[in-house]
């Protein structure tokens, strides 16, 4: 649990009541901060920029969102969708093309635990609300590292929206909804790192004092007015037109209080002022899918 002790700052506006509950309700975790400035990553994040995206979870992502692996089980670049594995990490070509951030996670990580190296890539996009690991019975531990981002970029969990700076290391309560957006030109590169064995800690080496208070982002109450347009959108969904009119559902939660998941409930009563019992179908089996059930290697179908 994040403590209190943290300093949590919110952008202006804020009360501290608001910020110590937000805080005190956080389940992920600032586990330290790495000096990443010693670490000439430039060129590195460029190739990363450059490097093509398969779309593996495009379901999921609205914008310009992608998943870049470093290093997984088996060491080849077309094995792009995350599952837990047994045995040594092994580098993709991508991976051996970035020797400085590999260098950056050998120098500050424990490697016998850890499963996958990824870089997500967030640029004016948005991830829907979901969960993690419903395809197996025992999740694992994710943690991420922002390598290039700004106040733009934020992730969300349940009731809270947080910042996450440049080198600092989070663990992401990934068992219970929670999302990204970034409205930012230039993509946000964050280093995803999968390790097994969700319960034991994380020895991380080679860090510094964490100088900084959490970043909160102020959001006021959802208006009745704004709601209320939102959801009679959906009068003019079609079927084809579904998938892209979740995206502002998603949004809202990141710009006004309310929980990740109040998206799939504005969502679904947008699908039912259409009077078409197809629509109103696909929006309740969308909220399955991302938050309550899916089976290992499942996808989704608008």
């Amino acid at each position: 649990m994040v403590t209190i002790g943290w300093n949590a700052q919110r952008f202006p506006g804020a009360s501290d009541h608001h910020v110590l509950e937000e805080i005190s309700l956080l389940k992920s975790e600032r586990l330290a901060v790495l000096p990443i400035d010693s670490y000439d990553l430039g060129p590195e994040l460029s190739i990363v920029d450059e490097h093509e995206y398969g779309g593996e979870y495009d379901t999921f992502t609205f914008g310009s969102w992608s998943s870049h692996v470093l290093a997984n089980g088996s060491g080849a670049d077309s094995d792009v969708a995350f599952r837990p594995h047994e045995g040594s990490l092994s580098l993709t070509e991508l991976g051996k093309r970035l020797p400085t951030i590999m260098s950056l996670v050998a120098a500050h990580f424990p490697l016998d635990r850890l499963q996958w190296v990824r870089i997500f890539a967030l640029r004016e996009g948005i991830i829907a609300p979901h969960v993690d690991f419903l395809e197996w019975a025992k999740p694992g531990l994710r943690v991420q590292v922002p390598l290039r981002t700004s106040e733009e970029s934020l992730h969300s969990e349940n009731d809270t929206v947080y910042h996450i700076r440049r080198g600092e290391v989070w663990k992401i309560h990934s068992t219970d909804p929670h999302s990204a957006r970034s409205t930012a030109t230039t993509a946000r590169l964050s280093l995803c790192l999968d390790f097994a064995e969700s319960e034991e800690p994380l020895a991380i080496r080679g860090d510094v004092p964490a100088t900084q208070p959490v970043l909160l982002p102020e959001r006021p109450e959802v208006g009745a007015a704004e709601l209320e347009e939102l959801i009679d959108s959906g009068r003019h969904f079609t079927p084809e037109t579904m998938r892209a009119a979740f995206r502002p559902f998603a949004a809202l939660h990141f710009e006004r209080r309310a929980h990740a998941t109040a998206a799939f409930d504005w969502y679904l009563e947008a699908a039912r002022r259409t009077g078409d019992e197809d629509m109103v179908a696909k929006a309740q089996a969308f909220r399955r899918y991302c938050i309550e059930k899916r089976g290992d290697g499942e996808a989704f179908v608008w």
